[in-house]
């Protein structure tokens, strides 16, 4: 099924592409959910702009993944980090409108959107089954141990002159720190965009849905 554009409507209006998966619509099972945040190159009143990198770009050159994925844009004279209540209210509600297994719920982001990701993914670690996050960071270290208990993938280019690529080794040692298992993939040959690479991999795909949380 196509992305549609669509608008949720909490303290202010924030539109977001909604993909369905093969089946959806033919059975009555409940399906994993994807939050996916493009980074600041996408910010605006384009919607289009989101299908440029990502899991966007993924689904919109035809391959199908076994998710509902939710990519909603960021307005243009805002950052994922001051999003982070309207976010969880977009979560929340489609996990009420739509059939979502609520034990595999997962949120993933690039650059701008890695730190939306653990901004989100720190302030709601109840929500989520598993992460991950390409090129981003936390603003406050500390902040990452309250995501230990979240199964975390990383990824970062190591030429990244953008973000620094121990802002993702920050986050790794901050978690560690408090018992938690993240792991982190960096490619040497990469500058800031470890995207492209990180979403063709289907193996991505699989590690989140391999994990999911106890209910």
């Amino acid at each position: 099924m196509r992305q549609i554009k669509k608008t949720f409507r909490g303290n202010y209006e924030l539109e977001y592409l909604l993909y369905l998966p093969k089946g959806y619509e033919d059975s009555n099972k409940e399906w994993p959910l994807m939050l996916f945040l493009h980074g600041a190159g996408e910010r605006g009143d384009n919607i289009d702009l989101v299908k440029l990198h990502g899991v966007p770009k993924v689904i919109e050159r035809g391959e199908e993944l076994p998710f509902i994925v939710i990519a909603p844009q960021c307005p243009e004279e805002l950052y994922w980090d001051f999003t982070v209540l309207q976010l969880e209210q977009l979560v929340e509600g489609v996990i009420k409108e739509l059939r979502v297994d609520k034990k595999r719920v997962y949120i993933t982001g690039l650059s701008m959107g890695g730190f939306g990701a653990y901004a989100l993914a720190s302030y709601r670690p109840d929500l989520f089954a598993a992460m991950a996050v390409v090129c981003g960071g936390v603003a406050y270290a500390k902040r990452a141990q309250f995501m230990k208990d979240i199964p975390l993938w990383a990824f970062h280019g190591e030429k990244d002159t953008v973000v620094p690529v121990e802002k993702s080794i920050e986050v790794v040692e901050e978690i560690k720190k408090v018992g938690g298992e993240p792991k982190l993939t960096t490619y040497p040959d990469k500058r800031h965009d470890s995207w492209t690479v990180t979403y063709d991999n289907p193996e991505v795909y699989e590690w989140l849905l391999s994990h999911e949380k106890q209910m």
